[in-house]
């Protein structure tokens, strides 16, 4: 594919991505390295084509991000129509890994302890505060007052039991 900045030996797959593939692909075969060299070109090659096509579609549609749907209308236009049902599939596999990815970072699943065990320990915890504040001599309501740092004429009150 020729290109007018001339650096296209620059936009490759690594090589080593190729290599993982084949062998999952095919992994009782042997590839030569020029075969694998002609498939690293080809996939370049075909990556290039669709994004440009799904580029021109995107721009017809006056949009300014390439949408999955940009991919996929790419892929008809081209000739590539058969493998859009499989290309719908794993777009729906990527979005599920991805939410699950997002869900597995929160705080709360990190800590790897579950839901039902921290709503216990906190209701614990209420449960002796509650206890210690019955607990306060007469006179004492547990009460300290700090000024606030991001407004130092605000003052918060806290309630604190006496141990």
């Amino acid at each position: 594919m020729a290109s007018s900045s001339g650096n296209d030996d620059d936009l490759t797959i690594p090589r080593a991505a190729i290599n993982k593939m084949i062998k999952e692909t095919l992994p009782n075969v042997r590839v030569a390295n020029d075969a694998r060299e002609l498939v690293v070109n080809c996939c370049t090659e075909f990556i290039h084509l669709i994004s440009s096509e799904a580029n021109e579609i995107c721009n017809k549609s006056e949009k300014k991000t390439i949408s999955p749907e940009h991919v996929i209308n790419a892929l008809e236009s081209l000739g590539f129509g058969s493998y859009i049902a499989e290309v719908k599939d794993v777009l729906q596999e990527c979005k599920t890994v991805a939410l699950k990815r997002r869900k597995a970072s929160s705080r709360l699943e990190n800590l790897g302890i579950p839901e039902e065990e921290l709503l216990r320990q906190q209701q614990e915890l209420f449960a002796k505060v509650t206890l210690m504040k019955g607990s306060l001599p007469d006179g004492q309501t547990g009460k300290t007052s700090r000024t606030n740092a991001a407004s130092p004429s605000q003052t918060e009150l806290y309630s604190f039991p006496s141990q």
